[in-house]
């Protein structure tokens, strides 16, 4: 079973996001040298808690103080972008560095103001649904197979030879049915939907159809997104998920977007004391964090990872103590080791 790990650049107490960024940099330098298989960059707009907002400028400064990680977005949100632009983004990306580049694609609100902001054209509201259309369009200028007959078959991007991994990502039974269609490699954000995630992941593998493009896979290949918090003890794993939990409370709550991570010893207070992370009682549904010593995380992943036939887990981990998330992988590579 691989790991791999997908960050926000958590911005530190002192809200330097120049800090997060250089953060981010470390915890991909530590993480290949841990054995880590990848590390992909978020997409949040207008959050003063998180620093990861355009991936696309994060993959090079990663990738070029790296050598043998995988970099990639966690994701694009192609609802608001032209495929035509993605594509010339990353194949660039990929002529940068060859063979370690992964296009990972979703689509997702931002809130009603950013998404209009994101807009070029501010005269229309678009209402319609058509993901499923800049998908199989970002695919043929990927792959650069427009049928003759269409407009776009007069265009390549062109390329070195190697392109980048073309991944889905989504927390819904419609990005697995349209990965599953498009034999596309899927990764679901269990952190986001848990208990949804075994069913829809299990239709993604039954429902796969092989694809014949040079950017499709044969099989079905599925990562599993999942908030992990490891630390010596248990008590420890769940004082590092505190600001994570207290995070998600006022998300819920209020929609707040506008304050920084707290550190632990303030979340705990403000969370009215130590909330004791859910237990692993059924492998199908994983709680939302998973907190605890390496050695209970590495009996549990292996578990999860067994029913759910994932051969990786992509690993979430908010905290402003950047010293502490670096020990929590740290802790949990080791104990795979």
């Amino acid at each position: 079973m691989k790991l791999s790990l997908v960050d926000l650049s958590p911005v530190p107490k002192n809200g330097d996001r120049h800090q997060a960024i250089l953060n981010t940099l470390e915890m991909a330098q530590k993480a290949e040298e841990w054995g880590y298989e990848r590390i992909w960059l978020a997409e949040h707009h207008a959050t003063k808690s998180m620093a990861g907002r355009s991936p696309e400028v994060l993959i090079p400064f990663i990738a070029a103080n790296t050598k043998t990680i995988r970099v990639g977005s966690g994701s694009v949100l192609l609802n608001h972008y032209s495929p035509f632009k993605v594509a010339e983004v990353f194949n660039t990306l990929e002529d940068m560095f060859p063979g370690r580049i992964d296009m990972g694609i979703g689509r997702a609100t931002t809130g009603p103001i950013t998404d209009i902001a994101l807009q070029r054209n501010r005269s229309y509201r678009q209402t319609t649904e058509d993901s499923g259309e800049q998908l199989l369009e970002l695919a043929s200028w990927i792959n650069n197979n427009f049928d003759s007959t269409h407009a776009f078959s007069q265009i390549k991007v062109h390329n070195n030879g190697s392109i980048p991994n073309f991944w889905l990502l989504g927390s819904s039974p419609w990005s697995a049915s349209a990965a599953a269609k498009l034999g596309l490699r899927y990764s679901f954000a269990g952190f986001i939907n848990p208990a949804q995630a075994f069913q829809i992941t299990q239709n993604y593998q039954r429902e796969f159809k092989a694809s014949k493009s040079e950017n499709g896979i044969k099989k079905p290949e599925l990562i599993l997104s999942l908030s992990i918090y490891c630390a010596p003890t248990d008590e420890d794993a769940a004082k590092l998920s505190a600001p994570a939990q207290l995070m998600m409370k006022r998300l819920r709550t209020n929609g707040d977007t506008n304050s920084l991570l707290e550190d632990e010893e303030t979340a705990i207070k403000l969370l009215g004391g130590l909330q004791e992370p859910e237990q692993l009682v059924d492998p199908r549904y994983p709680p939302q964090i998973l907190a605890g010593t390496p050695e209970k995380l590495n009996h549990w992943l292996k578990e999860i990872s067994k029913v759910y036939g994932a051969n990786e887990i992509m690993v979430q981990c908010i905290s402003s103590n950047h010293q502490a998330r670096l020990e929590s992988h740290r802790l949990l590579a080791e104990s795979f080791r």
